[in-house]
């Protein structure tokens, strides 16, 4: 009885130190993606909404939040 009670404790630590290992691979996994990064927001020269400066249409160094805006020019 004895030593059916001690393999019985036996599994349950090799699980923990299991799920310890697992819990650790997967904290390294979301931390190797890094943090996300900012990027600027500028505003429209014609409506003043703020958007990521990636999405942003640019002419004459002044920037808009779409084609049909840049065409209409500044307000």
């Amino acid at each position: 009885m004895s030593k059916l009670i001690l393999l019985l404790v036996l599994g349950f630590l090799a699980y923990l130190v299991f799920k310890g290992f697992q819990r650790a691979a997967v904290r390294r996994e979301r931390n190797a993606d890094g943090p996300l990064s900012s990027e600027r927001m500028v505003a429209c020269a014609r409506c003043g909404v703020h958007l990521p400066e990636s999405e942003a249409v640019e002419d004459d160094g002044r920037r808009f939040c779409s084609e049909e805006h840049r065409r209409l020019g500044a307000a």
